[in-house]
């Protein structure tokens, strides 16, 4: 992961988003300051995009769905993927303990995986 972000603070970005309109808005508005200033978006994360319950590790969807994904259509850029609000990864970083170590058979864990390799892909192209 440390690749990663030295790879993404020398090229480009990525903007992250909840399903509130107000958050959306505010991406939105980035995406279009960074279109005008040159600035590489690698594409946008929705964060928030359910519960991870603690006992039964089911996701639900406690937000409206799917406003990253409709926002990275209206503004052409790259749907990365959803991340769950999960108390197992806010207690990681709490405790400094690295949650993909930790939690690899995590829904949370997969859709991070699953973003970090679609920015890694796009960085090597």
């Amino acid at each position: 992961m440390t690749n990663l972000t030295k790879l993404v603070h020398q090229y480009s970005q990525f903007d992250l988003t909840s399903q509130p309109a107000v958050s959306t808005g505010d991406v939105r508005r980035e995406i279009t300051f960074c279109k005008k200033t040159g600035v590489k978006i690698l594409g946008i994360v929705e964060n928030m995009s359910g519960f991870v319950c603690p006992h039964c590790s089911e996701c639900s969807s406690i937000f409206s769905k799917g406003g990253g994904e409709e926002l990275a259509k209206l503004t052409g850029s790259v749907f990365l993927g959803s991340v769950p609000l999960d108390p197992l990864l806010a207690a990681s970083i709490e405790e400094g303990r690295d949650f993909l170590q930790a939690f690899p058979e995590s829904a949370t864990y997969s859709s991070l995986r699953a973003i970090a390799e679609s920015v890694l892909t796009s960085l090597q192209d």
